[in-house]
């Protein structure tokens, strides 16, 4: 990706008023000049949380030779919104933030999309920019109707940055500092965008927004690169690899990416490798249950969906009431000749309304919403689903739930009036009065129990429920009973007993009203104590891991987990594991994760340094000159002759790599000819 020459360096995003929204800080106008010199920022945006100070704001634009816009951070109920302005506006902006500030005056207090539309009025007019890949993020919803005005979408790393800038449903991403300037920023952020625009102004940057081919991270290779350190130190948003010797500053330079960039997978060296057998395998056997906690939790969804409806049957207590309806029956019967006017009014005997709920309703105008609201898929759904239609249905659905609702009030209250009345024509008379009960609901409870039952024998069975290969390796999830009480505590987490429980544990039912009666459960994680499930690791060879084996599957684990992070960096895996391994399994799905992160390898062995086809080189080096000892990093792309550090020095490529990797050049040459030699003979 190569942009023009016209590149502007924004950051958009820039607190310099502590709000209810912050931690406090004191503004530094000192701090924030030093941040627009160095960092060489063209234009600035200073957007507080739900205020404008215009008089700060005068001095700061005063005070700058950068562009400077008035805005805000609006706070709404579905997320929050970037509100830039153009200069000529200020006074009209002003009073619109006023009004924005008299209505977020709490940290809980947030604007629905009706007042900040209302507020704004005409939003095209602005530079509207809403948390895309940010929290608070804005609803799918939100985001659906800001479609006609918004400009762009803020997002928090250079990952997201690439995914929306690939993804054409996604808005034109952009990465600013959100940084609170004050005196004791001793580091300056490094999150800005690069825009390809010629003048400065509102209009610009909004036509410029429109074309992502026009907004990139880094001002000469797009979004290849990215900057990573405020001395200008860059690297690839791809795959790097870290060389030097050793005290040279390899392991400061990932810990420093770290600190600087918070969200980073960072495997270091030796951390994987088994130390104390027993202890190692029991960490091991916990880590591979929390990792695949989530498919537990999918597998066992429609079981606890069924047993939180169980939850609510009480047999005992149907029990009672039929045994108390059938005796007064009879009794009735028995004194029929008690009766008088009172026993003998409508409402003596008078059963009340049954009142369910309308869940299966609220789900289905959840699902409709959905529908409509859905961004990622709305050309798959307009394709089949009229979105006009859609709306419709669910306007009638939102109807009849009023509709229903309405009913199941009139009930209630009918149910309370019957109720008064019958309790008091049982004071006036000495006839028996037949107990209320509904045999329908008994009788679809026990049919509920009887299911519940059979549900949980089949869950307790033993077999095989999935297989998945991980690089080679698989992971067996299996299920059946629990062997004891004890196992059933340590599925629970809890300190109590199970002894009881266990007792009736092939009883499914009296198992649950023995889990209930104990107060240290919870309720809804009980769904985890009917039945043990398992996981195994198989090698290639379908054997149980061995100890080593167990530390290859865990990088490969902890590299996959990365998908989660902003940057994955790794020590020189070389020091754990060997050569075969770390080329055809770690190389593999390190290339993978580099195709949507940037990724940095700490080596100095040529299976990870060479093998693997960086995207950048860095090389960490510890100089000694007359002025004491120099750490300078130096970079380049891999087919670049000379590696260039941030302040102008250079290096030969094919020197570093040939001494890092291969141990020198006549190393090199040495070990090449032995090869040949044994392959000749």
């Amino acid at each position: 990706m190569r942009l023009g020459g016209s590149l502007k360096k924004l950051d958009l995003h820039i607190h310099t008023v502590p709000t209810i929204r912050d931690a406090h800080f004191d503004f530094s106008m000192q701090a924030l000049e030093r941040y627009v010199v160095e960092m060489k920022l063209d234009a600035i945006a200073i957007t507080n949380h739900d205020v404008l100070d215009l008089d700060q704001f005068a001095e700061i634009q005063a005070k700058l030779d950068a562009v400077v816009f008035p805005g805000i951070e609006v706070s709404l109920d579905c997320g929050h919104v970037l509100v830039i302005s153009e200069t000529h506006d200020l006074d009209e902006f002003h009073r619109k933030t006023e009004e924005v500030a008299l209505a977020v005056r709490g940290s809980r207090d947030t604007l629905t999309m009706d007042d900040f539309e209302r507020i704004f009025d005409d939003l095209s007019r602005y530079l509207v920019i809403p948390h895309y890949g940010k929290s608070p993020t804005v609803t799918s919803g939100a985001l659906g109707r800001m479609a006609g005005y918004m400009s762009a979408g803020e997002v928090d790393s250079a990952k997201k940055f690439i995914r929306a800038s690939k993804n054409p449903a996604a808005p034109t991403p952009v990465l600013f500092s959100d940084v609170r300037v004050h005196a004791a920023l001793d580091a300056h952020p490094i999150r800005q965008t690069f825009i390809d625009c010629g003048e400065l102004t509102l209009a610009a940057l909004k036509s410029c927004l429109l074309d992502k081919t026009k907004v990139a991270l880094s001002p000469a290779d797009g979004n290849d690169l990215i900057q990573v350190f405020d001395d200008g130190q860059m690297i690839s948003t791809g795959l790097n690899v870290l060389l030097g010797g050793r005290s040279s500053g390899k392991t400061h330079t990932l810990n420093r990416i770290n600190d600087l960039h918070g969200n980073a997978k960072y495997i270091e060296q030796f951390s994987l490798v088994q130390q104390d057998r027993d202890a190692d395998e029991r960490e091991f056997n916990r880590k591979l249950e929390r990792s695949q906690s989530q498919f537990k939790e999918r597998y066992l969804a429609g079981f606890k969906a069924v047993l939180d409806d169980v939850l609510r049957v009480d047999l005992r207590s149907d029990e009672r009431a039929v045994g108390e309806y059938v005796e007064s029956l009879k009794k009735s019967a028995k004194e029929a000749d008690r009766q008088d006017a009172y026993s003998k009014a409508a409402l003596f005997d008078e059963s009340e309304f049954p009142i369910g709920d309308d869940q299966v309703l609220v789900d289905l105008i959840a699902s409709v919403r959905q529908l409509i609201e859905n961004i990622e898929y709305r050309e798959v759904i307009a394709r089949h689903l009229d979105r006009t239609s859609l709306q419709r249905l669910a306007c009638e659905l939102i109807s009849l739930l009023w509709i229903k609702t309405r009913e199941r009030q009139k009930k209630k209250l009918v149910n309370g009036l019957v109720a008064d009345i019958k309790a008091k024509l049982k004071l006036r008379t000495s006839a028996v009065q037949v107990s209320d009960v509904d045999l329908y609901s008994v009788s679809i409870n026990k049919r509920k129990v009887t299911r519940f039952e059979l549900i949980v024998k089949s869950l307790q069975e033993e077999a095989t429920i999935s297989e998945e290969p991980i690089q080679g390796f698989k992971v067996i999830a299996t299920k059946g009973p629990f062997a004891g009480a004890g196992e059933v505590k340590a599925a629970s987490g809890a300190r109590t007993a199970f002894q009881d429980a266990y007792g009736v544990y092939d009883r499914p039912y009296e198992y649950l009203q023995q889990l209930l009666a104990n107060e240290s459960l919870k309720a809804s994680e009980l769904y985890k104590l009917f039945a043990k499930i398992t996981y195994r690791i198989l090698n290639r060879d379908g054997f149980e891991v061995s100890g080593g084996e167990r530390s290859e599957f865990r990088l490969l684990q902890e590299i996959s987990d990365a998908q989660n992070y902003d940057f994955l960096l790794i020590d020189e895996p070389e020091s754990s594991f060997d050569n075969l391994f770390l080329k055809s399994d770690v190389n593999q799905i390190i290339k993978e994760i580099a195709g949507s992160m940037p990724v940095i390898v700490v080596t100095h062995n040529s299976t990870v340094g060479a093998s693997i086809r960086p995207d950048y080189m860095l090389y960490a080096s510890k100089e000694v000159d007359s002025g004491g000892v120099t750490y300078r990093l130096y970079s380049g792309h891999p087919t670049d002759r000379l590696l260039k550090s941030s302040d102008g020095k250079t290096i030969p490529n094919c020197e570093i790599m040939l001494n890092s990797l291969e141990a020198g050049r006549d190393a090199y040459v040495d070990r090449r000819r032995g090869y040949e030699a044994l392959e000749d003979q």
